[in-house]
Order: structure tokens, then sequence, then C-alpha cells
């Protein structure tokens, strides 16, 4: 989705974990019905469905227990957050969730340390989100010819906001059309984003110093409670 923009499978329905009075301090990970199997997450908790701004933390599974490793202020889709399975492309809402992190990229080097494979931004470097395009949701070099320049981002005109950035799994590996292209973990913009989230830039260097893809690290979207609450996925 554009940044800055003043805005996998079908999740299962799972029910809320009841909190006992002894488990209500316990980490937010430990509340989660699914963390994705992995030992490192990242969590992006808004307030409610229709936040703007939250909270971002990264966070360690070391000896059986998980402990947050950072956290940062967050922003979220200009319309709030909606259920990814019935999220609709052009809403400017970022859908809740949980997702893996394909691989990083950025118009600026990898921080000193990232693990992860991170894919340099170039001039012919185009992200399409043109739904007629074989290309949907994918990153061509250089623009597809079936993928429309107004239905595309050229990533290189964003160079504050994808300095660094994240891949989310969001409609990623098996394409719906018409639900939504172009959702990262990147750099903040001057406002709310159209569906991403963002972070400030020092800590988006932070997270990718800190992601280790061989922890299979997940990115877990949601709020403090409702249908959208994190401790669903």
């Amino acid at each position: 989705m554009r940044p800055g923009v003043v805005p996998t499978a079908v999740l299962a329905c799972l029910s809320l974990l009841v909190l006992g009075a002894g488990r209500s301090s316990s980490p937010l990970p430990e509340r989660m019905a699914d963390t994705g199997g992995g030992s490192q997450l990242i969590t992006a908790v808004a307030a409610g469905a229709g936040s703007t701004s939250g909270t971002v933390t990264w966070w360690n599974r070391t000896d059986g227990r998980w402990v947050a490793a950072g956290s940062a202020p967050a922003r979220f889709g200009a319309k709030g957050l909606v259920e990814g399975a019935a999220r609709r492309q052009g809403t400017n809402t970022t859908p809740t969730g949980l997702y893996g992190l394909p691989y990083a990229f950025g118009i600026e080097a990898a921080p000193r340390g990232t693990a992860y494979r991170y894919r340099p931004v170039r001039a012919d470097s185009w992200w399409c989100q043109d739904g007629d395009s074989r290309a949907y949701n994918r990153w061509t070099e250089p623009r597809a010819a079936d993928c429309r320049a107004a239905e595309a981002e050229h990533l290189i005109t964003y160079r504050r906001q994808y300095a660094h950035a994240l891949v989310v799994d969001f409609n990623y590996h098996r394409p719906v059309r018409g639900r939504g292209a172009g959702i990262f973990l990147h750099v903040n913009g001057r406002g709310a984003t159209a569906g991403c989230v963002s972070v400030p830039k020092d800590a988006m260097r932070r997270i990718l110093r800190w992601a280790d893809p061989d922890r299979a690290p997940h990115l877990a979207i949601g709020t403090e409670g409702g249908r959208t609450a994190i401790t669903r996925y």
C-alpha cells in the first residue's frame, strides 16, 4: 500500500483466551493462541479497530519464556484495522492476523548485522498492485508490461518510508486479487499509512539487526480487544 496516505490462508476464528487474575501480567505472546512456531515474534497492537497508532514490540523466546527485546510507537492505516481475511484493497486499513516475514529491502544499505535477505531498491524497482497483472503483489524490475503504473509503487520514490522495510506475508504467497498488495513493516512517513505498519527509523534498524530468519519471526497485528484482538492469533 502507498505509505504516508492520510488512511494466509483464511485465519481460523479462534476464541479469545480467558485470562485469569494470576495471568493478567503475563507477557503478551504467552496470552496468544499462536505465535507462529518460532522463537522470535513482533507484535503490533492498537487500542481499537479505529486506531491509527499503537505499539510495536519485538520478543525473544528463551528458556521457555517470552522476553521483550525492544518496543517503539507504531502507526497503522488511516482507516484503522480490519480482519485480514475481510480486507479489501484501497481501503487504507491494516490487516490483522499473524504473518511471516519473507525478506527485507531498502533504499539505504542494510544495517550492520542484518541476517535477513535484504533486497536493494533500484531505480527500476516496482511493487505491482494491479489486480489484472500476472505480477500482482510482487516486486518487479522493471515494472511488468501488464502492470499499470497508476496501480504500482515506484519504490525508490518513497525514500523516507522505504529506507528500510520488511515484507509482510499478507496475501503474498497465494494472492487473492482485490484483497490488497504491498503490506510492509517500514519506516514512518508523515502520518498514518495506507495499510502498512510503520515505526521510527531507528526502531526499524534495530528490528533488522535483531531479526533472525533461522528463528522464524512472525508479525502479529491486532487490537487490545474485540473481534480483532491480538490474543486470537
